[in-house]
């Protein structure tokens, strides 16, 4: 009867497949480094690896020459359902303090989520980074929720 009872409980969670939560972790220029241990612990390849040079200068972001080689977004599945992401902290925003780097990624199936997950999340909160569509073909948004934590909400239109 109890198992009966978790799996109706738990059903409601299982259907929302659409929705993904993977870490994301900020360094402070040795993105690049600390990704390759990850990969050499974890195994795979790296889906994505994009460097601050990579921008595209009509992105509307100056990028200085010195951390052109540094990583903008870097992702390394894990799991068929965890990726484990980062990047080296944007030079505009200056550098993160260690223990305090990690953001919670929310990988959404639709705008309307993405919007209702950001809007829903930001209630008290600060948000960083309004949703915006960006150069690399997301829907993608920025807060720190009213507990200090900090999420991304990123709709992939070309999924």
């Amino acid at each position: 009867m109890i198992f009966i009872f978790l799996i109706r409980y738990l059903d409601p969670i299982k259907s929302n497949k659409m929705t993904t939560v993977n870490p994301y972790l900020a360094f402070n220029g040795n993105c690049q480094e600390a990704f390759d241990f990850y990969k050499s612990v974890f195994g795979g390849e790296f889906r994505v690896r994009s460097t601050f040079g990579d921008m595209p200068a009509t992105s509307g972001y100056d990028v200085p020459e010195s951390v052109k080689d540094k990583i903008m977004h870097i992702s390394l599945p894990i799991s068929n359902e965890t990726i484990l992401m980062g990047c080296d902290a944007n030079p505009a925003m200056g550098d993160v303090t260690m223990g305090q780097n990690i953001s919670i990624a929310i990988g959404v199936s639709g705008k309307e989520d993405a919007d209702r997950i950001f809007n829903g999340l930001s209630e008290g909160g600060k948000i960083t980074f309004p949703m915006s569509d960006m150069f690399w073909g997301s829907y993608f948004g920025m807060l720190i929720d009213q507990f200090d934590i900090i999420w991304m909400v990123s709709y992939d239109k070309a999924a």
